[in-house]
């Protein structure tokens, strides 16, 4: 058992091979996926729901997520951004995770933003 135990983590990923992937490597980390939400509108709605963290795709079938990192930080719910190129939206803050997704890199993603 780690911090990561139970901690809901919403998925925003609109490539849904990835986005298995990734709740592969979250339930491997013993994380609760809220989603995944392939879309902007999807991933607006489970931003609303009761979170610990989120870790956002940038861009989502050529919609940017910037929309629901400003809600999930008005809420005060630690996010990463996650791309395979680019660099994460200015203004945020936030971490950036490199795809292709790796446990290691997501593991330390969470526990940066948990603080630990």
């Amino acid at each position: 058992m780690t911090v990561l135990t139970g901690l809901r983590v919403l998925v925003v990923e609109d490539e849904p091979v990835v986005a298995m992937y990734l709740e592969d490597i979250l339930d491997e980390l013993g994380c609760i996926t809220i989603g995944p939400a392939n879309r902007l509108s999807e991933g607006l709605a489970l931003a609303e729901g009761p979170l610990d963290a989120a870790i956002l795709d940038i861009n989502l079938a050529g919609e940017r997520s910037n929309a629901i990192a400003e809600l999930l930080r008005a809420r005060g719910v630690p996010f990463a951004f996650a791309s395979g190129y680019g660099n994460a939206p200015e203004g945020f803050g936030a971490p950036m995770i490199e795809k292709p997704y790796r446990t290691a890199d997501i593991g330390r993603a969470l526990n940066t933003l948990l603080g630990e």
